[in-house]
């Protein structure tokens, strides 16, 4: 008798499921296209039910869904014929999730969604089944085998669940535009929602910052420089910008000019225009920023173009 081995289960288990996933690109056809449009037009909720280990499945959808840009909760259907059926309007659409399609306690909530012409969107692995024949739109599932070695227990067949769900969410995803600004909003504790709705201000240093003025010279402009802690100073007309100047400008100077380059005029070496970002852009515009322009310190501005602050890439 061949010795059992764990880690061949394990991979032979992520073999069949992945094969399980990979037979789903033939069920992405038109009623996988039917069902985008029917949730993409829905005028109310997209309501997700299911029992069991679809039930489980169902909740993740119904998750990514919302998180996605489309409203959905799920409901489970036990709930559903014991009052809560009360939830769902004829704004609304269902997706109802069984693998075998004919789920008892599934089906019973069918008659009432049909009465109240409310569009059902059916996920099952037959497509003759009782589910099937109900639904508005039928989305095939069925996997050959289970992953398990009794082929009795879900697991390829939750599996190739939750990818279509995730394929319904994508492409719906794709059909409203949806932005990464938009996920933000459904997601402001994540790291995402703070690069994107955080704004600038927020995060600029704005006080005992280093500034010197256009005749500063370079002996005025080496302790502010140093005390600033950056790198460099801002050089200020007014309230606006006109140059920054940095050691790098400062020791380039030194090396070139003769003894009297302590008293060189910082207008002289300062580099003009330099990359600024208003302070109502968010951490991620200024990330990007970042990025592209292979600086570690922005200068910030208001509205008007005038100076605010600074914005260094360890502030991030």
């Amino acid at each position: 008798m061949k010795k059992f081995s764990v880690v061949e289960m394990g991979k032979q288990c992520l073999r069949e499921e992945a094969e399980a996933i990979l037979a789903m690109l033939d069920h992405i056809d038109e009623n996988f296209e039917k069902a985008v449009e029917l949730i993409f037009h829905c005028k109310g909720k997209c309501i997700v039910t299911g029992v069991g280990k679809s039930g489980h499945v169902g909740r993740k959808i119904a998750a990514t869904l919302a998180s996605t840009g489309t409203p959905a909760f799920f409901l489970n259907p036990l709930d559903a014929y014991h009052g809560d059926l009360g939830m769902v309007s004829s704004d609304d659409i269902v997706v109802a999730i069984s693998y075998s399609g004919n789920t008892d306690e599934l089906l019973r909530i069918i008659p009432t969604l049909m009465d109240r012409r409310v569009p059902i969107i059916g996920i099952s692995g037959d497509s003759s089944s009782l589910l099937s024949q109900y639904s508005s739109v039928h989305i095939n599932i069925h996997v050959d085998k289970e992953a398990d070695p009794l082929n009795l227990a879900p697991t390829a067949s939750t599996t190739a669940t939750l990818v279509m769900g995730d394929a319904l969410a994508c492409a719906l995803e794709q059909k409203r535009n949806f932005q990464p600004e938009d996920f933000a909003r459904f997601h402001p504790g994540g790291v995402l929602g703070k690069r994107l709705l955080t704004k600038v201000r927020s995060m600029a240093r704005t006080r005992d910052l280093p500034i010197l003025a256009r005749l500063s010279t370079i002996r005025e402009a080496l302790p502010i420089i140093s005390k600033g802690q950056l790198g460099l100073a801002i050089v200020l007309e007014g309230k606006n910008v006109v140059g920054v100047v940095s050691d790098g400008d400062i020791r380039r100077a030194l090396q070139k000019a003769d003894n009297d380059s302590l008293t060189l005029s910082i207008n002289e070496i300062m580099t003009v225009n330099p990359k600024k970002i208003t302070q109502e852009s968010s951490l991620s515009e200024a990330e990007n920023m970042f990025k592209t322009t292979k600086r570690n310190t922005l200068v910030v501005v208001n509205e008007k173009d005038e100076f605010v602050g600074i914005l260094n890439y360890n502030d991030l």
